[in-house]
Parts: C-alpha cells; sequence; structure tokens
C-alpha cells in the first residue's frame, strides 16, 4: 500500500482534510447552527469571532461538503508558511487565502487585500477572522479590522456572514491536549452588506453587533 507521503499533493491533501473533518467531529459533535440562512451554494465571507487555532477547523469541518470545497479560510503567511507541516496543512489542504500581515509588507507596493479580493474573484468564498486576533479577553469581541469593510465595499454582492463559534476554549482549555466532551456549535446568521454611503466605523459597529447577537448568553458577559 501506498503511503500518503507518496501521493500526489492533491489527493494527500484531500485524503488529509477527509480526516480533519472527521476528527474534529469525532472529538467535539460540532454542529451547525443555520439561522435566517441556507446552507446554499452562494458566495460568502463568513466573519467570525477568533478565541482559538481551532476555530477555523470547526468552522470548516461543519461546512456542508458541497459547500466546504469552495471555501476559502483567510489565515496569517506567517503562521502557516512556518514550517513543511503547516505549508501543506494551510495552502493545500484548506486552501487558504494567505496574506502578509508584516507592518513591512503594508508600507511596500503589496496590498494584503488582494490576495483577498483576487480570491473572491475566483469564485471562492472564505472565512475570516476580522478582529485580526486572538481574543484572549473577557470581552466578546475585540474591535474589528477594516478589512472587512473593505471586501464588502469591494464585492457589495457578496453575502457577508456573521458566524460565531461556541465552546471552543472549554472543549480545548490553554495548555490542555486532549479536548473535554462538550459540543462545539456554529451559528451562522443574517447576512448583511455595506450599505450605500455607509462610513467604515458605522459598519463595523453594524457587523460586530450582528455577531455578537449569535453568541450564547454567556459568551456575551
Amino acid at each position: 500500500m501506498k503511503s500518503l507521503l507518496s501521493l500526489p499533493r492533491r489527493a494527500a491533501a484531500k485524503i488529509v482534510g477527509l480526516a480533519i473533518s472527521l476528527l474534529v467531529r469525532f472529538l467535539t459533535a460540532v454542529r451547525a447552527d443555520w439561522r435566517g440562512i441556507e446552507p446554499v451554494n452562494r458566495q460568502r465571507v463568513y466573519f467570525a469571532n477568533h478565541v482559538s487555532n481551532a476555530d477555523m477547523p470547526m468552522i470548516w469541518s461543519c461546512l456542508p461538503p458541497n459547500l466546504r470545497r469552495d471555501v476559502r479560510p483567510v489565515a496569517a503567511a506567517d503562521y502557516w508558511l512556518k514550517n513543511k507541516l503547516r505549508a501543506f496543512v494551510g495552502p493545500e489542504v484548506f486552501n487558504c487565502v494567505l496574506v502578509d500581515r508584516r507592518p513591512e509588507a503594508r508600507d511596500s507596493d503589496h496590498d494584503p487585500m488582494q490576495n483577498i479580493l483576487d480570491a473572491l474573484d475566483d469564485g471562492s468564498s472564505l472565512i475570516i477572522f476580522p478582529e485580526g486576533n486572538r481574543n484572549m479577553t473577557e470581552d466578546p469581541l475585540l474591535p474589528f479590522k477594516a478589512g472587512l469593510f473593505n471586501m464588502g465595499k469591494a464585492r457589495p454582492d457578496v453575502d457577508l456572514v456573521p458566524t460565531w463559534v461556541s465552546n471552543v476554549t472549554e472543549i480545548m482549555p490553554k495548555g490542555e491536549v486532549i479536548p473535554l466532551p462538550l459540543i462545539c456549535t456554529v451559528t451562522f446568521g443574517e447576512p448583511i452588506h455595506v450599505d450605500d454611503g455607509e462610513e467604515k466605523d458605522a459598519f463595523l459597529r453594524r457587523a460586530e453587533n450582528a455577531l455578537v447577537s449569535l453568541a450564547p448568553k454567556d459568551d456575551r458577559l
């Protein structure tokens, strides 16, 4: 029998992706809660809260397979290119849209937003975390970065879907290796769009409110 490493990269990526999805479902019993929206094949940007490195696999794994194959997480290049394993899992398995978040990249001719817009123009849906970093505070959200507004303004026909991930920190507390047997819920809310003439700060506040409104009461404290 051929080893996984001897398979073509694309075939190996599909196998690893299926294994990750099955493992996530087995360990967390992750379930999707679709509120005011249906899991249909429509181009979307799923914007979510971010408290753990497990957030993205949770969202990705609970999407129906016919949607998952067209969904690309937006992720930091410095994280996913740090070693060979991550460089395989991020770009090959999850098909991440990699963004260079180094300050010097923003000062050059390179526009970090361009990779995201190119992915949208190719017809992909995206998973993004508009807080930018993991939220390690007691607040439900960190202030959103401008990226979500820029996407919505540049591509107004794409649905922006608030996506709340619950129980990840309880399932995998910081410093723990073995997940706890709790159910993770990913709640998908009603899509929003940038209104004509809407200012960035007003839209970001509205997007934050739309996301927090999906959270269980305990997560809003």
